[in-house]
């Protein structure tokens, strides 16, 4: 990117897998309310060139003589690259604080991976955050749940930026768990970000990746990939919670649990991102497979808690067989899911990797090994294992208490960063 001066002031089932291609070369406003998640038909630019954006305000809000508190957002459409490196468009949402950042240097930027949120466009965070509660009888009922570390961030006076992911929100099914779509779409958030003008950010300034669960499998993928795709930002670390690295290994450990319907999610968001897997796919499944699949493509996650918990995937396959087995014997969908694994590319920036020992969701013992992976190609990790006993297995409880426990230490972590303070590694401790 060409160098600019510091800016000050304020300012994103099975269906179609055919993806908008192409972008406009420079940012547009919305044309009509309702349009702003729909992409032009040309798709042109740069990954992380604007769209358009729009203003939007947090629910959750005070107003105060010099603004809004705790920050005044805006929503965002930006150019991305999906799964297979062709042009699309991302939704996301930028936030500037109105605390004074009173730390070192000039203020930095978190670009955080929202966790598991639904594959229905209105689970998209940048239309969540306008609503304290969402609600659409009978049971599609959602609050955005990441306004926890948001405002963790916003209060020490650090920029936030909120990529929606590629689908979510934008047209087609959402690649839920997709390592390189959600790489680029959190990589390209923090361009797009750095784009806006009238911010209090400057182009080049500090960045920080920040995600659990579903957002720590996107932090680990983009920490990998930034070195090839994105290696103009100035990435001080990184904070990933409980990334689902081995999707294999988490589809095991969920089936039979409140989080079964999640599968869903990611079988849909496959067939998206390849639609070649289609048929193989169909011909594995019984009617209600179908059924749930083309359910839960609209669906947030409360909803896909209430309706599909504790289904086994045994239930809507052919055989009757699970569907790890069903995997297991289908070497195109195992290759695909090969490619998602994390932990294969050594990041080159410093990451704190946090896991419950007893996560009901994504199993320890992968996101342990991805760490491990990474200490023995070099990279400085810090692991940090959290203790929490055993809580009804299979609630998702011992996967969501880990999340608030370990904020403290992730947040310090990524300060300390932003400080310039040496990282901490206890690679071959663990």
């Amino acid at each position: 990117m060409a160098s600019r001066t510091r800016r000050w002031g304020m300012t994103a089932g099975l269906a179609s897998a055919t993806l908008m291609a192409g972008l406009l070369a420079g940012p547009a406003t919305a044309n009509a309310e309702g349009d702003f998640y729909q992409p032009p038909e040309v798709l042109g630019g740069a990954p992380g060139d604007l769209i358009r954006t729009e203003s939007s305000d947090l629910a959750i809000r005070v107003p105060t003589p010099d603004g809004v508190f705790p920050a005044q957002g805006t929503r965002l459409l930006y150019r991305s690259n999906d799964a297979n490196g062709d042009a699309n468009a991302v939704s996301g949402t930028y936030l500037e604080p109105s605390m004074a950042w009173n730390g070192p240097g000039e203020r930095p930027l978190i670009a955080l991976a929202p966790g598991t949120q639904g594959q229905g466009d209105q689970c998209a965070p940048s239309k969540a955050l306008n609503h304290v509660v969402q609600y659409t009888p009978p049971l599609d009922l959602f609050t955005e749940y990441e306004l926890i570390s948001i405002n963790a961030m916003l209060l020490q006076g650090i920029a936030v930026v909120i990529t929606d992911y590629d689908g979510l929100g934008t047209p087609g099914h959402h690649t839920y768990v997709n390592r390189a779509a959600e790489a680029h779409a959190l990589l390209d958030s923090v361009r797009a970000a750095q784009n806006l003008p009238e911010t209090s950010i400057s182009e080049d300034g500090p960045v920080g990746l920040f995600g659990y669960s579903q957002g720590g499998g996107a932090v680990a993928a983009a920490a990998e990939l930034a070195p090839s795709y994105a290696p103009e930002l100035d990435l001080e670390g990184a904070y990933a919670g409980a990334p689902p690295a081995d999707l294999v290994a988490t589809l095991d450990q969920i089936d039979g649990t409140a989080l079964t319907g999640a599968i869903g999610y990611t079988i849909n968001g496959l067939v998206e991102a390849y639609p070649q897997l289609a048929d193989v796919i169909d011909a594995e499944i019984n009617d209600r497979g179908r059924e749930m699949l083309a359910a839960v493509g609209n669906q947030c996650l409360p909803e896909t808690l209430f309706r599909f918990g504790f289904q086994q995937t045994s239930d809507y396959t052919r055989t009757g067989e699970p569907l790890g087995v069903v995997i297991g014997r289908i070497p195109e969908v195992q290759e695909i899911i090969a490619e998602q694994r994390i932990g294969l590319r050594a990041p080159q920036i410093p990451v704190l990797v946090q896991h419950g020992t007893q996560d009901d969701t994504v199993p320890y013992g992968q996101g342990r090994q991805m760490a491990s992976d990474w200490c023995a190609q070099g990279a400085t990790v810090q692991f940090s294992p959290n203790n929490t006993p055993p809580i009804l297995p299979g609630f998702i409880v011992n996967h969501a208490l880990p999340m608030l426990g370990g904020m403290p230490e992730a947040v310090a972590y990524m300060n300390d960063r932003f400080a310039s303070k040496p990282a901490p590694s206890n690679c071959g401790a663990f």
